[in-house]
């Protein structure tokens, strides 16, 4: 190991992990990468991000350009709208949102499972599964080791922790750093995409993204997933030629089960699900959603006993406690080991590949001998804890993700739904205040702050 050409032990096979070994791997920096699960199709919560400009501006800096082009072509039809509607399915708003054309700024859909077999091609020699980290040593000679719990160990340079909310390296690493409940549970649901459930589906609510603001202190999102493959993982007709070429030279379709499929999630404060939430699957959660949402309209309803029992997913959703600046050493954190936030346009998923981008260039400029490797951890984190906890900020404020949101509350809540109700109507219908909202859309989701 060279401290100018470091070697980097990353622990968790996620979105920002795996996106920081491609952008290592591209710069030649040697790079190992050890996940928990036991497999690549293992651990995933949840099934559609949203990727904006920042995340789509992260991948292409690390990606191969071959692959920026796959991760682009396997994405989901972009949504055309966002939608603000009722429990009835009565539209509040709609806002025409940016043709997917530009590559990078614009929103994009995106499966988790594919984005996960994206970012691993490529990197198949150097990501090991089910390797679960136990506990780390920082040496004298300035290595650190990793040791997991089959006995194994591996030495390198740096240790990045990129393990999720329930982080290993930040439990040691940071004791102080914790996360809390958001008081709010989400139950998400994958409905197969046929002709009868798009039927039940109004033109704009089809096309866009939609966020269900329900009487009662119920909530939800509801987004249509169509991809570039059929039910039977062959490539559709009509393709761009040259996507079309990539998907089939792309050995990551073999890993992936995605099909089309409708996303339809429910969330509301955490009191008002059973005390067992967490331990309830299958039909048991698809019942618990049907019973928040008795004076839902019919089609909605119709989606939930139509999804996929085995995809119901109950989710506690957690944010971190900001923390200050510490003393940079060998070991650091990227995306939710060290800023979880609330779920909901993604902000989580393109922070991560934000962190992810920056850390890459960073140990770049000390590869080159431009700046030591602890100076570049340190600038790292530097720029790194203002953003990343201004977006858990951001995101615990935002539609109901905090069980203490007025909405959820007895009396005042019929008020506060009134009022975001209205306040989405109104920006809607006069166009400059439209626009900024399009705008802001888009800039959201962890943006470069100049």
């Amino acid at each position: 190991m060279s401290r100018n050409r470091p070697h980097v032990l990353i622990i968790g096979a996620g979105t920002g992990g795996l996106c920081l070994a491609q952008g290592l791997r591209q710069a030649g920096i040697a790079v190992t990468v050890y996940e928990r699960y036991r497999t690549r199709g293992d651990g995933l919560l949840g099934y559609r991000i949203g990727i904006g400009p920042t995340g789509s501006r992260a991948l292409r800096e690390c990606l191969p350009p071959e692959l920026f082009h796959t991760f682009v072509a396997t994405c989901a039809r972009s949504p055309h709208y966002f939608n603000v509607i009722t429990q009835r399915l009565r539209q509040t708003a709609s806002f025409p949102l940016r043709p997917d054309t530009d590559p990078v700024n614009t929103e994009r859909s995106v499966a988790r499972m594919t984005l996960r077999q994206v970012l691993l091609t490529g990197l198949e020699d150097v990501v090991h599964f089910d390797k679960t980290l136990t506990r780390y040593e920082q040496r004298d000679d300035g290595s650190v080791t990793a040791h997991f719990a089959d006995g194994d160990s591996a030495t390198g340079d740096l240790l990045v922790g990129a393990d999720g909310t329930h982080s290993a390296v930040r439990r040691q690493y940071l004791p102080h750093a914790v996360t809390r409940d958001a008081g709010t549970i989400n139950i998400a649901t994958r409905i197969p995409f046929t002709e009868e459930v798009r039927a039940l589906l109004p033109e704009r609510i089809e096309k866009g993204i939609s966020l269900i603001f329900g009487a009662g202190g119920v909530m939800g999102v509801l987004h249509v997933m169509e991809f570039p493959w059929d039910s039977d993982g062959e490539l559709k007709s009509g393709l761009d030629p040259a996507d079309a070429a990539v998907l089939r030279r792309w050995p990551g379709r073999t890993h992936d089960s995605t099909r089309d499929n409708v996303n339809l999630v429910i969330w509301s404060t955490a009191r008002r699900f059973p005390p067992d939430i967490m331990r309830l699957r299958d039909a048991d959660l698809i019942r618990v959603a049907l019973g928040l949402t008795r004076n839902w309209h019919p089609h909605l309803r119709q989606l939930l006993t139509r999804a996929d029992p085995a995809s119901a997913l109950p989710v506690k959703v957690s944010t971190s406690e900001p923390v200050p600046p510490w003393k940079s050493s060998t070991v650091t954190l990227v995306g939710d080991a060290i800023h979880t936030m609330t779920p909901g346009r993604g902000v989580g998923a393109n922070t991560a590949l934000r962190d992810a981008a920056l850390l890459s260039r960073q140990l770049c400029l000390a590869a080159a001998e431009e700046k030591t490797l602890l100076q570049a951890v340190a600038d790292y984190e530097a720029a790194m804890l203002p953003y990343g906890f201004a977006r858990v900020a951001d995101s615990l404020n935002r539609s109901g993700t905090s069980g203490d949101d007025r909405m959820y509350k007895p009396v005042v809540g019929r008020l506060a739904l009134l009022g975001a109700r209205g306040y989405f109507g109104v920006t809607s219908r006069v166009p400059r205040l439209a626009r900024r909202f399009v705008e802001d859309f888009y800039s959201y989701r962890g943006e470069e702050e100049d």
